[in-house]
C-alpha cells in the first residue's frame, strides 16, 4: 500500500466516524484557536501601541533641566544645576541639524479656560510652542488651522486648543474665531486638535491650549522658565547615536567641563515603549503556555480516539496483514489518520483563532487586519507534532498485532 492509498483510507476512515473525528478535531482546533487567537490579539494591540507610541513622539528625546537626585543620603546637600536658559536653547536649535528641534515650554497644569460665562476646571494646561512643535508631536489639527512661523515670530495672540477644550466651552458651537481667556489675557481660537489621548495630565494634548512661545514668556506665572527641546528623530535605528550628538552639542554650549557629569539631562520616550514590548512579550509566553496545555489535552484525547479505531478495525488489520501488508505499511497507516485529523482541527483552529484575535484587537481599535504568519505556521508545525505523538503508539500497537489472532478478533 503507497502513501497515496494510505491518505485516501484515512480519509475513508474518518468519514465512516464523521462525528468522533469532528469532536476530536474540535478539541484540537480549540487548542490552536486560544495560541493563534491569543497571540493575534497581542499582535495587534502592539501594532496599536506602536501607532499610538509613534504619534506621542515615541522616536523622540527630550532636553530638559538636571533635577536633583533624590537618593542622595540625608545629611548631605543635594546639587542644584541651572536651568536652561533662554539663548542655550535657541542656539542648540539653531546649530543642531540631526533631527527636527522644537522648544517648548510649560507654563501651568492648573489654569482655568473662561469663554464668557463658561469656565472648565482648573486642571487644564497651557504650553507655550513653536513652529515645529506640532510636527515634532505628530499632532493633527481637526478644525482650522496651525500656527504660522509669522505668528510664533510675533507672539500672535493665537491659541490651538484640544479635543476637551471644546466639550467645555464650545458644545454645539464652532470655536474658530472665538475668544477665550485665562490670566488675565485673551486668545483667538485659530486651530482644534484632533482627539489624542495621553498618559498622565501634562501630556494630555486634549486638555491643553497651545500658545505661541512667546505669549507663554509672558504669561507665566512660574517664577522662572523651564525650557524644554525635544528632537524628533527619523530614523529609530540612529537614535543613539543622535542622543550622542545632541548630548556632546549641549554640553558645549553649557560650558560643561570635561570630566564633569552634565548639567542637562535627555529622557527618550521610547524607553516607555520597551517596556511595554516587554509586557507583550510576557503576554505572548501566557497565550502560548495556554495553547500548549490544551494541546495536550487534546493530543490525549486524539491518543485514545485512535486507541479505539485500532480495537475496532482489529479485523481488518488482520485481513492487511494476511494479505502482505508490512508492520510499517501498517503504522503509516494510522500515523497518517492521526495527522489528517490534527491538520483539520489545525486549519479550523487557525481561521476561528485569527478571527477572534482581529475582533479583541479592533476592539481597541487596533485598526487592520493583523496576521501572525509565524504563530500560524507554528501552530501547523504544534498541530503535526501532536499527530506524530498521539498516533504513533496505537500505530505502533496495531502494526504488532499477530494476523491469526486479529482475523479470530469479534
Amino acid at each position: 500500500m503507497n502513501l497515496k492509498e494510505n491518505i485516501r483510507e484515512g480519509v475513508k476512515s474518518i468519514k465512516s466516524n464523521l462525528l468522533r473525528t469532528i469532536l476530536t478535531a474540535s478539541i484540537i482546533a480549540i487548542g490552536i484557536t486560544s495560541l493563534v487567537g491569543i497571540l493575534t490579539a497581542i499582535d495587534g494591540i502592539r501594532s496599536s501601541i506602536d501607532t499610538s507610541f509613534s504619534s506621542l513622539g515615541a522616536n523622540s528625546f527630550d532636553i530638559r533641566r538636571k533635577r536633583p537626585d533624590r537618593t542622595v543620603q540625608e545629611g548631605k546637600e543635594q546639587k542644584q544645576y541651572p536651568l536652561l536658559k533662554k539663548d542655550e536653547v535657541f542656539e542648540f536649535k539653531e546649530r543642531f541639524n540631526a533631527g527636527i528641534t522644537t522648544l517648548h515650554l510649560y507654563v501651568s497644569g492648573s489654569a482655568e479656560i473662561k469663554r464668557l460665562s463658561k469656565k472648565t476646571t482648573p486642571n487644564f494646561s497651557i504650553r507655550g510652542i513653536d513652529e515645529n512643535y506640532m510636527v515634532t508631536r505628530n499632532y493633527n489639527i481637526e478644525n482650522g488651522r496651525n500656527f504660522t512661523q509669522l505668528d510664533i515670530q510675533n507672539g500672535a495672540n493665537y491659541v490651538l486648543i484640544g479635543n476637551e477644550v471644546v466639550e467645555n466651552l464650545f458644545k454645539n458651537e464652532d470655536p474658530i474665531n472665538k475668544k477665550i481667556s485665562f490670566y488675565g489675557n485673551q486668545f483667538i481660537v485659530i486651530g482644534v486638535l484632533e482627539k489624542k489621548g495621553g498618559f498622565g495630565g501634562t501630556n494630555n494634548a486634549d486638555r491643553t491650549v497651545f500658545i505661541p512661545l512667546k505669549n507663554a514668556i509672558r504669561v507665566s506665572q512660574r517664577g522662572y522658565l523651564d525650557y524644554v527641546l525635544t528632537i524628533n528623530v527619523s530614523d529609530p535605528t540612529k537614535m543613539e547615536h543622535t542622543i550622542g550628538e545632541a548630548t556632546s552639542l549641549m554640553r558645549t554650549i553649557r560650558r560643561d567641563r570635561i570630566g564633569d557629569e552634565e548639567s542637562f539631562e535627555i529622557s527618550a520616550n521610547k524607553t516607555i515603549e520597551e517596556e511595554l514590548n516587554e509586557l507583550t512579550s510576557y503576554l505572548r509566553i501566557g497565550g502560548f503556555s495556554i495553547g500548549f496545555i490544551t494541546l495536550i489535552g487534546a493530543s490525549i484525547g486524539l491518543m485514545n480516539i485512535m486507541l479505539v479505531s485500532v480495537t475496532e478495525r482489529t479485523r481488518e488489520i488482520g485481513v492487511r496483514k494476511a494479505i502482505g501488508a508490512t508492520p510499517i505499511k501498517i503504522r503509516l497507516q494510522f500515523l497518517i489518520e492521526a495527522i489528517l485529523i490534527c491538520i483539520m482541527g489545525g486549519i479550523g483552529g487557525v481561521i476561528i483563532g485569527l478571527g477572534i484575535g482581529n475582533i479583541v484587537a479592533n476592539l481597541i481599535e487596533a485598526g487592520n487586519f493583523v496576521a501572525p504568519w509565524q504563530w500560524v505556521f507554528m501552530g501547523f508545525a504544534v498541530c503535526l507534532v501532536v499527530g506524530l505523538i498521539s498516533g504513533y503508539y496505537p500505530a505502533y500497537k496495531a502494526s504488532k498485532l499477530d494476523p491469526i489472532d486479529a482475523l479470530r478478533y469479534e
